[in-house]
């Protein structure tokens, strides 16, 4: 079953911005990101792409 997120299709705050930029510095994974911003992984991995971040592989 897919998961169905509150924050679905809605733009990203700056808020957002900077904690998924501490995330990924932190070496976070996309589905420990997702849960903390309460967005699709699909959401972040477009996110992060845009803002040429590198989002860490599951260990």
């Amino acid at each position: 079953m897919k998961e169905h997120f509150e924050r679905h299709k809605q733009p990203w705050n700056s808020e957002e911005i900077q904690k998924l930029h501490a995330f990924a510095k932190k070496g976070m994974t996309l589905k420990a990101i997702s849960k903390a911003l309460t967005r699709s992984e699909e959401s972040i991995k477009k996110r992060a792409k845009a803002d040429k971040l590198k989002i860490a592989k599951k260990r």
